[in-house]
């Protein structure tokens, strides 16, 4: 129990801090799968940074007025990752803000170097069973529409592993908090300036 309490002190003792940090001059720009939860840490970490939030899907989506999967079904892959390409390129502030990257986006050839010199990359790592039990009940998802989802997503995951390993800090997510990893994402930021 005093471990609790020291722990609940010890947040309580960063987010008091906030008040009087200054904002990260680099943007911050979470990678990783789907998942993951980096629109959610994403959010939290900006209100408690007071900086804007941005998610490069949502943004895409507002944009063009589809969502992510009409415009894969209806253009294509490789038409959302230009689409993803331009978001990053101009389509958000040049600092102090942090943004939620698609799954794909750092596959795209030289993009992982773009962020890099745009701002300081995170990636949200989750296993494939985190994962699946997180989004197995967003229908939403086209990803789940395949018959067998799980085996999809650890191959999405080996694809990946190596460029999302990296990034200039991994953060594991399987099994930790939001709060947890937002805590982390916002150590991070603070040793920034």
């Amino acid at each position: 129990m005093d471990f609790v309490r020291k722990d609940l002190s010890n947040y309580n003792q960063k987010l008091q801090s906030l008040f009087f940090m200054r904002k990260p001059k680099r943007n911050i720009y979470l990678i990783g799968m789907m998942g993951t939860g980096k629109s959610t840490i994403g959010e939290k970490v900006a209100r408690q940074l007071s900086i804007e939030f941005y998610d490069s899907d949502r943004e895409i989506e507002k944009q063009e007025g589809n969502s992510v999967s009409e415009i894969f079904t209806q253009h294509g892959e490789l038409k959302f990752r230009e689409l993803e390409q331009s978001f990053i390129e101009s389509g958000h502030p040049e600092s102090n803000c942090i943004v939620s990257c698609g799954g794909g986006l750092c596959m795209i050839r030289g993009m992982l170097e773009k962020l890099r010199g745009k701002g300081f990359v995170i990636c949200l790592w989750a296993n494939a069973e985190v994962i699946f039990e997180r989004i197995k009940q967003d229908r939403g998802r086209p990803l789940l529409l395949v018959d067998e989802p799980r085996r999809e997503i650890q191959k999405i995951i080996e694809a990946r592993r190596d460029t999302y390993l990296q990034a200039d800090l991994v953060i594991d997510c399987n099994n930790v908090s939001i709060k947890d990893v937002a805590m982390k994402v916002i150590d991070a930021a603070t040793d920034l300036n």
